[in-house]
């Protein structure tokens, strides 16, 4: 059974990630309704806020919630930067499909294929990992 999650889609995800994530009942707040350019420490305190997970391709975001331990209500950090819009529409789809209940609260970050899914309750720790095959 699917789960409806609260996300803040950074500028880089695009419209085609957007809509897929919509389509599938996630309540979505895309950054380019807001401000392109607002900074990512914004992103995450308004996410946090509102108890948004955050999906973006900007790796900054892992020094904020690693390095500076910032607070977040989950990171999805996509590793896509070459990728076309049909291409992140599906990687989307199937990290969505799979790991959706696992995605809230905790770090992760889908490159080349892989999934990681870091657990990040008060110290940062590597407890769960998963990999997309």
């Amino acid at each position: 059974m699917s789960i409806h999650l609260k996300l803040l889609i950074d500028v880089g995800g695009g419209k085609a990630v957007e809509n897929c994530l919509k389509t599938q009942g996630h309540d979505v707040l895309p950054v380019r309704d807001l401000d392109p350019r607002v900074p990512d420490l914004n992103i995450l305190t308004l996410a946090v806020r509102e108890e948004r997970m955050v999906a973006i391709m900007d790796k900054d975001f892992g020094e904020l919630v690693y390095r500076s331990r910032q607070p977040h209500a989950g990171v999805l950090l996509l590793r896509l930067e070459a990728a076309r819009s049909d291409g992140k529409v599906a990687v989307v789809e199937e990290i969505f499909r799979e790991y959706e209940k696992q995605l809230l609260g905790n770090f992760t970050v889908y490159q080349s294929g892989h999934l990681r899914i870091r657990t990040t309750q008060s110290a940062p720790r590597e407890s769960s990992i998963q990999w997309l095959q």
